[in-house]
């Protein structure tokens, strides 16, 4: 924006620079060329004034004495006998026309004649030519054009350092405001513009403002609904375990009661996301390989149970990522819960974890059932099995708040192969 309003600046100040310049260095120039031929008059008046009373020696010195102060404007006369005193310059037909008596000037190649007539009582009229040359009819314009030239230069500077201070001075309040949009962006909801400057970027910086507050309230009122409606399971759960534990069969006890404790860790988890402050909910982070090797062992049980071939294939080392661990267990979970509900028993499955380049990771899971019907069910959250299809969609969710996306495919085991690619944590 700064380049533009200095290249506005810039070319408005030189068309009117060069609509004024150009034509004042006109007119400076027609009036050197008037000054010189009216100086070349004043030269020969008293030439004409003696004309017809002086002799030709007295029009001769007085000739050479003009033509000695001002040689560069060389004088001639031309008398009715063919005499020709002072400059020695062959006569024309301009000479002629001009014994009638007859003055007039004529343009050459090399500057300007003045041609004067002068009646002395013979058939033809004494000729006074004066020659002025073409310096001398430009003399001091290409000093003046140039002091008008340097007078262009410095208007124009002065005019783009004017438009720089003011471009600093409207930029300085949009770059602010791109900063406070940065900050929402990255979750500071407390971030607000406070924008002076002049009145239209005053509203946006207000307008941004209250779209900030705006966004806070509603995200505030939808995490304590959500940790509402999660603590309301607590009832239901409590009935549970209550109901686990008054089972005679203690194996069954047992497997019922984990069970409740993983859900009650579960809604715990949903209710301590929903609690946490708005930036933190935003610059979240968690090591992805040991919470993908903590889901993948939790299944694994089930899978034993349902003679699946559980394959885990994870890097030694860390990969952190743009991810809550909670999260990052649901999406797990709702991959692997997808498995078990729409594939047969027996159907085997394979996890594998692998770093992107740049940080961040991929994780693949993939089955040896019948495949998705639909890849257009992952984009649109839908289900074509009879669910609800909020599990591909919890995990496509979770893959696009930390900067990356879920992408179906081709298991080579088969069936479907759903790839979660999580970004790297914000630095």
């Amino acid at each position: 924006m700064r380049r533009q309003i200095l290249v506005l600046v810039a070319a408005t100040t030189t068309l009117v620079l060069v609509a004024f310049l150009v034509p004042l260095a006109l007119v400076i120039r027609q009036v050197a060329a008037d000054r010189a031929i009216s100086a070349a008059r004043q030269q020969i008046e008293p030439l004409v004034a003696i004309t017809g009373t002086a002799t030709p020696g007295q029009l001769e010195t007085m000739t050479l004495a003009i033509d000695a102060d001002s040689p560069e404007r060389p004088v001639s006369i031309y008398l009715p006998d063919g005499t020709i005193l002072g400059s020695q310059v062959p006569p024309t037909e301009r000479v002629t026309l001009a014994q009638q008596p007859r003055s007039f000037s004529y343009k050459t190649d090399n500057g300007i004649e003045l041609y004067v007539g002068v009646a002395v009582g013979a058939p033809q009229a004494t000729v006074i030519r004066v020659f002025v040359p073409t310096s001398g009819l430009t003399a001091g314009v290409r000093q003046v054009w140039l002091i008008l030239a340097g007078l262009g230069l410095v208007l124009l500077a002065v005019a783009i350092l004017v438009a720089d201070r003011l471009a600093t001075s409207l930029l300085r309040p949009v770059r602010r405001l791109a900063d406070t949009a940065s900050r929402l962006e990255a979750g500071d909801l407390t971030a607000r513009a406070e924008v002076t400057g002049p009145r239209e970027l005053r509203e946006v910086g207000g307008a941004l403002d209250r779209l900030a507050a705006r966004i806070n309230e509603l995200l505030v009122a939808e995490r304590e609904r959500v940790a509402d409606i999660s603590h309301r399971l607590r009832t239901p759960l409590t009935a549970l375990r209550l109901e686990a534990g008054s089972l005679r069969d203690p194996e069954e006890r047992a497997g019922l009661g984990a069970t409740a404790e993983e859900l009650r860790r579960v809604v715990d988890d949903v209710i301590a996301a929903a609690r946490l402050p708005m930036r933190e909910a935003v610059s979240v982070e968690c090591e992805a390989v040991a919470a993908v090797r903590a889901r993948a062992e939790f299944w694994k049980v089930l899978a034993d149970d349902q003679d699946r071939e559980l394959t885990i294939d994870l890097p030694a080392g860390p990969i952190p990522v743009r991810l809550a661990k909670a999260e990052l267990d649901s999406a797990v979970d709702a991959l692997l819960g997808n498995v078990f509900a729409h594939t047969p028993d027996g159907a085997p499955i394979a996890i594998s974890v692998t770093p992107e380049p740049g940080s961040g990771c991929r994780l693949v899971v993939g089955d040896g059932g019948p495949g998705l019907p639909d890849a257009d069910l992952v984009a649109r959250g839908e289900s074509g099995a009879g669910s609800t299809g909020l599990g591909l969609d919890i995990a496509r969710r979770a893959a696009e708040s930390s900067g990356g996306h879920l992408t179906p495919g081709r298991s080579p085991l088969g069936g479907a192969q759903l790839t979660l690619t999580l970004g790297p944590p914000l630095s």
